[in-house]
């Protein structure tokens, strides 16, 4: 069997939950999907006597989200929100470790894109930033992906 892909968590508010329980719900689609299964092995939030109405208990549990930056991880998913701090740092040192990151995070991405995604391609490590662009409108990948031929100047929106 193929080793699980291995995630860590950091913030467990509204959407960090939801994704641990997406991640446990939907655990053998995504694994069938994915050719391997996704497994949140660990955690990190400031208050561990909360219930955000998912098991955590098989998980280690970080009162600081920058040690997840440090663990045995395939992918570090940031959704603690804020440019800079925990935040930051959390992401900053993954990329740096070659820890694929993936963010929720508008500030952070406006504020620290640029430099962030330097230190992603200089370490080899993906940053992965759609669900921070356009209210998680896929237009990331179609642009990256779909639209690779074409000379895109602007793109407008309202906000």
């Amino acid at each position: 069997m193929t080793r699980p892909f291995r995630i860590g968590v950091a913030g467990l508010g509204t959407v960090g939950a939801a994704v641990v329980k997406l991640l446990r719900d939907r655990r053998d689609l995504l694994a069938a999907r994915c050719g391997r299964p996704l497994d949140v092995v660990a955690v990190s939030a400031r208050d561990r006597g909360r219930d955000r109405g998912v098991p955590l208990d098989e998980m280690a549990w970080f009162d600081d989200a920058r040690a997840l930056a440090h663990q045995d991880l395939d992918a570090a998913v940031e959704t603690i929100g804020g440019a800079d701090g925990v935040a930051f740092d959390l992401v900053s040192q993954a990329l740096g470790r070659g820890l694929g990151v993936v963010t929720a995070n508008k500030a952070l991405i406006a504020l620290h894109g640029a430099s962030l995604a330097e230190r992603a391609e200089k370490s080899g490590a993906r940053l992965g930033f759609e669900a921070a662009v356009a209210g998680g409108v896929p237009v990331v990948k179609a642009l990256r992906e779909g639209l690779a031929a074409n000379r895109i100047g602007r793109i407008y929106g309202i906000l």
